[in-house]
């Protein structure tokens, strides 16, 4: 009897189970046959004013005196008729989190959009002034509203262009898609050859060299680049494109004299896949967007061979037009979706602040006070001496970084507020359940280099005190915290 009556009651469970299966399925398509998905895109001029300090030339940086090409804020706005997901890539170096925070309040109050739902990142152009502010303040940890003009204007023009991308939300269908350009990225970390010196500023010796040069004692690179371009393609229902948004793990390209202000690659893309997407002077304008990936380790230089010496922005324009042309012949080939849910997830991580050991802090101190007569050990000694003393005596002993996760369909969007490393990228996509990934980076804030602790452990320019900033295993507790929002996001 006992026997009968458990066999009853799986049988009346397995039954329950389907009809929820089929209840949620049945409201899952009539989510889609009664929504309507929308997309709207649009762009705000944020060029500096002449004179501010071009800071990606951050040793000695120059004033502006050149605008080469306007810099603009750049937004794709998507809507599944429940949730709204809101991208906004910067053509910055680095925007702090607290003018990010200021920016998202403004946004929510005028539009009613929940702050968690939106994602401002930077492109990382190294020819711009800088949005984390000017001079000491730049260096230190700053959770204040002390903003200096041309943040302000910054604030003001990023709620701005949502503003006007909500006003163009339009119906319109949705795809993405991603093609392998590895002709671009280099990982500019390389081990060299036994005997080579590799000081640092600290007064020891790293294992690889950031940027070393074409030379004989190369040994190999430190790691591998992700070439994959990742992109998302938004049109109208009549088939007219309205937005495509890419992301690569180039960190810039460069090859701009040292005054002249300019978006880099990153806008040269935006305009050429305009083009070859036939999609100029529409109305409203197609917004075409390139956000940095994983490139904290990556750059355009591949030193394994004598460097080209090619004339201003030319390198830049190459590598924008190719990329830009293999996304055009994949984006052929994309599905688009006339409806897919959005999901978005977003928390805070507390990470310990990396400060230097007594003996280091010690040394730092000594540093600073030696004479004008002294000769360094590492070019940069004395600057790096300041910014261990910056990080013991300005910044916490932790700070709460911004962790964001976004769903389209079966895309995962991962936003990190760091200039994270290729690896990391390649782990994110590994354990995302979606069946495609990608990682924006410097999004929803800025504290410097993210290298996994294996990285660490081999030093170099991204692993430095003031360069890097929080705890050698940050990466590991963020791999996991974003796949708590992903697995959150996936099951609604």
């Amino acid at each position: 009897m006992k026997i009968k009556n458990l066999s009853f009651w799986v049988v009346v469970g397995i039954f329950i189970s389907i009809l929820l299966t089929g209840i949620q399925s049945v409201s899952a398509q009539e989510a889609t046959n009664q929504s309507v998905f929308r997309a709207g895109a649009a762009t705000a001029n944020i060029t500096p004013y002449l004179d501010g300090p071009i800071v990606g030339n951050f040793w000695t940086p120059p004033p502006a005196s050149y605008v080469h090409d306007e810099l603009h804020a750049r937004c794709l706005i998507l809507d599944d008729g429940r949730t709204k997901l809101i991208f906004v890539i910067v053509d910055n170096i680095g925007l702090g989190r607290n003018l990010m925070d200021e920016t998202k309040r403004i946004i929510q109050e005028k539009t009613g959009v929940k702050k968690e739902n939106i994602l401002i990142s930077a492109t990382h152009t190294h020819s711009s002034v800088s949005g984390m502010g000017i001079g000491e303040k730049r260096r230190q940890f700053d959770d204040s509203n002390d903003f200096d003009e041309y943040q302000n204007l910054l604030i003001q023009r990023i709620a701005d262009v949502v503003r006007i991308a909500l006003l163009n939300l339009e119906p319109a269908e949705i795809g993405w898609g991603g093609v392998n350009v590895p002709e671009h990225v280099f990982v500019r970390r390389w081990k060299m050859k036994s005997g080579t010196p590799m000081p640092n500023p600290f007064g020891g010796q790293d294992k690889v060299v950031m940027n070393p040069g074409y030379s004989e004692n190369l040994l190999e690179p430190a790691a591998k680049p992700d070439p994959e371009v990742s992109f998302i393609s938004v049109r109208a229902k009549d088939g007219k494109n309205i937005a495509l948004l890419a992301n690569y793990g180039l960190h810039y390209v460069g090859g701009v004299p040292n005054d002249h202000l300019s978006a880099d690659y990153f806008a040269v893309f935006a305009d050429r896949i305009q083009e070859l997407l036939k999609a100029d002077r529409q109305d409203p304008p197609f917004v075409g967007m390139m956000s940095n990936g994983t490139s904290g380790d990556v750059n355009n230089l591949n030193f394994s061979k004598p460097r080209i010496k090619k004339d201003p922005y030319v390198q830049m324009r190459e590598v924008a037009f190719d990329v830009a042309e293999k996304v055009f012949q994949v984006h052929k080939e994309i599905k688009f979706h006339k409806w897919v849910p959005l999901g978005a997830a977003t928390q805070e991580l507390t990470l310990k602040v990396r400060k230097p050991s007594s003996k280091e802090l010690s040394r730092a101190r000594e540093v600073i006070k030696k004479p004008k007569s002294y000769k360094p050990v590492h070019v940069h000694e004395i600057t790096y001496a300041h910014r261990m003393v910056q990080l013991q005596e300005k910044w916490p002993n932790d700070i709460a970084v911004v962790l964001q996760a976004f769903r389209i369909g079966d895309l995962g969007v991962a936003a990190i507020p760091f200039e994270v490393f290729a690896e990391i990228g390649f782990e994110i996509k590994a354990k995302s359940p979606f069946g495609e990934s990608f990682t924006i980076e410097l999004a929803n804030g800025g504290y410097g280099y993210l290298p996994s602790p294996e990285q660490h452990k081999l030093g170099g320019y991204e692993t430095w005190y003031g360069t890097n900033n929080v705890e050698v295993d940050a990466s590991t507790k963020i791999v996991a915290k974003l796949m708590e929002l992903f697995s959150e996001i996936d099951r609604k």
